[in-house]
């Protein structure tokens, strides 16, 4: 079915473009909503999206649509765009290639969900919340189960079959006057995902975070939990994609070849890899997904393109031009991103500082400079290796660039939150600011 849609649809589109390019997309998903100790809302979808980008005298136009019958108009839509846009050489669609293998990225027991067993899924976590004496404030399930296909003008075809189920659950409990609060999530290609873990390690945070005692403002060494560290790479992200390098918004620009970062540490793109959030055969525009290596032992090796930023530079696509759906452009973005330090610096090993859970703010970081200024969410004090107390109302203030070059893992065990594949991260100095 997909590939008699695609293949009329780029017949059509090359009858009146020099490149055409045609994306399919079919999701199914069922998802229940946690709202406070109820399952809220449950809903399972079904969506066919097509996306059609053209050429046409080197100008692009893009069109997209949810009916198969609007094919003709759809196209018609994408030239007329595409004569309104302006003339750039650098655009161009992926050539003929062949795909890497990429394994555990589709699950059968995911297809097979139905919206009952999501619903019994949001209903154990609540179950084990209330069992903890917590109250659930929010959250639910969610499975969904995609398949794509690319084909163009230059004879790509590529295409994808993939799973995906998370969890969520976010609770909070009395604690003194007020109350204490927590979250936690979880995401995997495969159904081996416990809620009810999900939802107790949230509650066994919010039951440690009671009674919390202010602390002093000072430079202290910050044990940042994976998903305080994979907030914070947020901002990390903006500065290795090739489009903000030439627009001169990086502040790596000029440094390839230069050391940015601890020598312990290489940071890899990895599309490839093995049940990988983000793998796949192949990027938004049919370029085969490949592992990219970003920064070795601290020396600066690569940025990450597109196709059209690739071009503008004179290099070949890392395959990261992606796309959140058919209704959108390919552009340039993470696919999965490894953080691998050789260095180590366990909590047992910190002599005094602080372990902070999460952080909320981490979008108000100033993408070109680094700087940040978030709240320390969950944060615990640490003396001579060993958690003493819960920390309230602490501010995290830094640099997301000097921590690259000051810091070392905290554990061997990695984490993929989002794109982000990342340890525990212990950095030397961090300014805190108490209340």
């Amino acid at each position: 079915m997909l590939n008699d849609l695609a293949n009329q649809a780029l017949d059509h589109a090359l009858k009146g473009a020099d490149q055409a390019e045609i994306y399919v997309e079919i999701t199914e998903s069922v998802d229940a909503t946690i709202q406070n100790d109820q399952v809220d809302f449950a809903k399972e979808s079904y969506s066919l999206g097509m996306g059609i980008r053209v050429i046409c005298d080197n100008k692009m136009g893009f069109a997209y649509t949810t009916q198969t019958e609007k094919i003709t108009e759809t196209v018609a839509r994408a030239i007329s765009n595409a004569q309104a846009n302006l003339v750039d050489e650098n655009f161009a669609f992926a050539s003929r290639s062949d795909y890497p293998p990429v394994k555990g990225i589709f699950d059968k027991k995911i297809n097979t969900l139905e919206l009952e067993d999501t619903i019994e899924l949001g209903k154990s976590m609540i179950g084990t919340v209330l069992e903890n004496k917590c109250q659930p404030t929010s959250g639910g399930v969610s499975a969904d189960c995609s398949k794509t296909l690319i084909i163009n003008s230059e004879g790509v075809s590529c295409e994808d079959m993939s799973t995906y189920f998370s969890g969520f659950i976010a609770v909070n409990i009395a604690d003194g006057e007020g109350v204490s609060t927590a979250s936690e999530s979880d995401s995997s290609r495969k159904l081996n995902i416990d809620p009810e873990k999900v939802a107790h390690k949230a509650c066994e945070v919010a039951l440690n975070s009671r009674g919390g005692k202010t602390i002093e403002t000072g430079d202290k060494k910050v044990l940042m939990d994976h998903h305080a560290a994979a907030g914070l790479l947020s901002t990390l992200s903006q500065a290795i994609n090739g489009d903000n390098v030439q627009r001169g918004r990086s502040i790596y620009a000029d440094k390839i070849d230069t050391e940015v970062s601890s020598p312990s540490l290489s940071i890899y793109d990895d599309g490839t890899i093995m049940g990988g959030l983000y793998s796949s055969h192949g990027d938004g525009e049919g370029t085969p997904s490949q592992k990219t290596t970003i920064i070795e032992n601290g020396i600066l090796r690569n940025f990450l393109y597109d196709i059209q930023t690739a071009n503008r530079a004179n290099v070949q696509s890392t395959g990261n031009g992606m796309r959140a759906s058919f209704n959108d452009m390919p552009a340039v973005n993470l696919t999965n991103l490894i953080l691998d330090f050789k260095d180590f610096e366990e909590l047992s090993e910190i002599k005094e500082g602080i372990l902070v859970t999460d952080v909320l703010g981490a979008h108000t970081a100033n993408p070109i400079s680094g700087d940040f200024s978030v709240e320390a969410m969950n944060a615990f004090k640490i003396e001579n290796g060993e958690i003493i107390h819960p920390v309230k109302n602490a501010m995290l203030s830094g640099n997301i660039f000097s921590i690259l070059k000051d810091s070392k893992a905290a554990s061997e065990k990695t984490r993929q939150l989002g794109p982000f594949i990342v340890p525990p991260i212990t950095v030397s100095s961090l300014r805190v600011v108490g209340q």
